[in-house]
């Protein structure tokens, strides 16, 4: 009998926490049901104490979701426990994940504390917690930086006290594979009632090694991976779902996952495009390279048998070429069915304002992609804006100097205004300043092309500095000089006046 490993999915609070990855409720209610799609076990929905929205994400998407454990991280303090235990109150499975740094950086400068204190306070948490919840799961902060034989002591200590999962986090991403293995297979033989909790693997990427630090962990006796949709996550990110996945599934390791590998790409899409987060194109499982054949060698080799140079069937991570083409010829329910399949639920009135958007797009494009589409759907957040383009006409060329003029809709208000720049973008967004009468700097400029022809939606994503803050927009169109300035515009939106 295979074993069992649990998938808890942190996408929607260590990957939230990225700057300019921030989701309002209603999106992270979306993504939360497609998780519940593909599987995952547990869903962490944040950080309660750590803000209201945060707070109200967790009560809403523990009303939205059914059969997922949803998780709700605190620190070994009672009254960020006490506020969990409240912002779970809805969960039909609930569980309370506390902890504290074990490292002795963590105990001596964050805690200025000791060993035997820093093991009080985690026993007194999780004793703490159990008084609402049953599921307890205590996290030993910066564990891959912790000496094992302490760390075995805290371990023991919080399973003695009633932890029903502990987390072994590398929280910095330092541990070379083989020494994180070797740290949880110390533990599963270690640990004086090791059998009454399962080890849970939390690792990042700081030196590219989270995912296969994650394996090793599962290969020594873990049984429950902290991962996120794509790998996002704060600096380098999170070991990705999607990787460990389907090296379990192409591997036949005799460990199960309950995960639709089906619905790997989709998901990966939805959490790309809501969080404005563009996925590399070399990245494993769901870039858009990841079964692309360029070298003629290669080429030959997958058209005479496919298992020459893929080890994974396109189709067993959701990506089928026979899948329904769209285009201006596609219906409202083709259209639906799309959204569906992308995990999008719309209202009959909000698909009438999509489909409109998607003829218009259609008319540019000889096809519309699922990206297009989660664009089209996630479009409407723009509509709120206090600031809107509503004209934009742009003069470049060989020897030409590029000028733009442009119309701002500013609360219902007019406001004109043209100038020149260095490239068609600049001039744009040069106009733009010339409206918008601040000092703005702006910081990241990406372009990035969904599919690769030249009639391709582009999407543009941008950081402005302003008064000292960094501020994100996004912006999508076949016109790349408007998906600039509607990204521009996006960002200044997000202002603090």
């Amino acid at each position: 009998m295979s074993d069992r490993l649990y998938i808890f999915d942190t996408t929607l609070r260590d990957g939230e926490q990225v700057p300019g990855c921030q989701l309002n409720t209603v999106e992270k209610i979306q993504v939360a049901k497609q998780l519940e799609q593909l599987g995952v076990d547990v869903i962490e929905a944040g950080f309660p104490i750590s803000s209201p929205g945060d707070f109200n994400s967790v009560i809403e998407i523990s009303k939205a979701v059914t059969w997922p454990t949803i998780c709700a991280l605190t620190r070994a303090v009672e009254k960020d426990i006490d506020c969990a235990a409240e912002a779970l109150k809805y969960a039909k499975h609930k569980r309370i994940h506390t902890g504290i740094g074990t490292s002795d950086s963590h105990i001596k400068y964050k805690f200025n504390s000791t060993r035997e204190e820093i093991i009080e306070r985690a026993v007194a948490a999780v004793k703490y917690a159990k008084r609402y919840v049953e599921d307890v799961e205590f996290y030993a902060e910066d564990a891959g930086r912790t000496d094992n034989e302490y760390l075995a002591r805290v371990v023991e200590a919080v399973i003695k006290a009633g932890a029903t999962v502990v987390n072994i986090p590398d929280t910095t991403g330092y541990c070379l594979p083989h020494e994180y293995g070797e740290k949880i297979k110390y533990l599963m033989e270690h640990v004086d009632g090791v059998d009454k909790a399962i080890l849970s693997t939390h690792c990042h990427n700081d030196l590219g090694m989270a995912t296969a630090c994650t394996l090793e962990g599962v290969l020594n006796g873990a049984r429950q991976v902290e991962v996120t949709i794509n790998g996002i996550g704060e600096r380098a990110g999170n070991t990705a779902e999607e990787e460990i996945a389907m090296i379990l599934k192409c591997h036949h390791l005799d460990i199960t996952t309950n995960i639709n590998t089906q619905k790997i790409a989709a998901t990966s899409r939805m959490v790309s495009s809501l969080m404005n987060m563009p996925v590399q194109a070399n990245k494993a499982i769901v870039g858009r390279n990841a079964f692309a054949h360029s070298s003629g060698i290669h080429q030959d080799g997958v058209l005479k048998n496919a298992e020459t140079y893929e080890i994974i069937n396109p189709k067993d991570v959701g990506i089928d070429d026979n899948s329904i083409i769209l285009t201006a010829r596609s219906g409202h329910a083709a259209l639906k069915h799309r959204l569906e399949v992308l995990g999008v639920e719309v209202s009959d009135e909000k698909l009438n304002d999509i489909y409109q958007q998607f003829l218009l797009l259609a008319d540019k494009k000889k096809e519309v992609t699922d990206d297009d589409i989660l664009v089209l759907a996630g479009a409407e957040r723009s509509a709120s804006h206090s600031i809107k383009l509503d004209y934009l006409q742009v003069t470049s060329g060989h020897g030409v100097r590029p000028v733009a003029a442009i119309i701002l809709d500013i609360a219902g208000e007019k406001f004109r205004a043209a100038a020149e720049g260095n490239g068609p973008v600049d001039a744009a967004i040069n106009a733009v300043k010339d409206i918008i009468k601040r000092k703005m700097t702006l910081k990241e400029f990406t372009i990035q092309a969904i599919n690769k022809g030249s009639d391709d939606v582009g999407k543009v994503h941008m950081q402005v500095e302003y008064d000292g803050s960094v501020y994100y927009g996004f912006g999508a169109n076949t016109d790349i000089v408007a998906a600039s300035v509607e990204a521009y515009i996006d960002a200044i939106n997000s202002f603090k006046h």
